[in-house]
This record gives structure tokens, sequence and C-alpha cells, in this order.
């Protein structure tokens, strides 16, 4: 029998695998692979993938169009007890999201030494204290595919 730790665990390398999945989706789109995906009590409510090429919208990342999905299926702008999983250490743009949202808790995979907002670059998400919502955050979760996901990506763009 699984502990309530180890069941976590495996809950979280099953729906990162799933985001890595729709990762590939938005590269098969020329978009920068990355996916999300928003669960709540073990169900997927929200996915999404990197769109802001394809609708020329430049909000349009994985995070914020998970967001979106599962706000529009919940019928509720505030995804509380939501746990996001996603293959990229979310920006400062999708940590702000992410907080106003009142997600309770990000998974990520690779971590973003350029802009990342979940303890990279900036500190946002897990313990900014000027919020009143704070975010649980547990990064590295299948960081090596992540990260070999957007390396293969860009080298072929070179």
């Amino acid at each position: 029998m699984l502990t309530g730790i180890e069941s976590g665990a495996k809950h979280d390398l099953l729906f990162m695998q799933r985001a890595i999945a729709l990762a590939e989706v938005a590269q098969q789109a020329g978009e920068v692979p990355v996916g999300a995906l928003l669960v709540r009590d073990g169900e997927i409510i929200g996915e999404g993938w990197n769109r802001p090429i394809g609708t020329h919208d430049p909000s349009a990342h994985a995070e914020i169009i998970a967001l979106r999905d599962a706000a529009a299926r919940v019928q509720n702008y505030r995804l509380s007890g939501t746990t996001l999983y996603v293959t990229l250490e979310p920006c400062p743009m999708c940590a702000g999201a992410i907080i106003h949202a009142r997600v309770a808790r990000v998974v990520f995979g690779a971590n973003d030494p350029r802009g990342g907002a979940a303890g990279s670059v900036f500190d946002l998400l897990p313990s900014d204290h000027r919020f009143n919502h704070r975010v649980g955050v547990d990064g590295g979760v299948l960081a090596d595919i992540c990260s070999d996901q957007l390396r293969a990506f860009f080298r072929s763009r070179r």
C-alpha cells in the first residue's frame, strides 16, 4: 500500500507525463514545447499548451490556457484546491495568474534560469509575502525529460 507521500509522488509523475504529451502538441504546431494541466481531486479539469504564435496572443502560455480551460469547465475563476502541472517553471505573468486563481500548488519540470518565477530568478509563488495567497511549489519533476524536450526544440530552430 502506498503512503500519502508515495501516492502523491506517483500522481505527480503521471500528471507530468501528460503535461509532457501536451508540450509535444505545442511543438508539433511550431510553438515552444510547454504543456500544462490543472488537477483537482485527482481529475484533470483543464489542459493547455503554448499557443502565442498561432493565436497571435502573447498571453497564450500553456499555464494561462490551462487556467482558462479549467475556469470555463468549473464555471469559476477561483480554482482553489487545484494543482497545476507544467513542464517549465512559470514566468512572472503566469505566476500572477496562478496566484489570482488561488491555485494551491504548482509542480513543474524544468527550471527557467532566464525568467522563472518559482524560485529560479523570481520567487513570486512560494514565498512572496506581499501577496495574500501563497502557492506550494515542487520543481524538478521529470526535469531531464522536460529540459531535453526544450533543448531539442531550440536546437532544431538554429
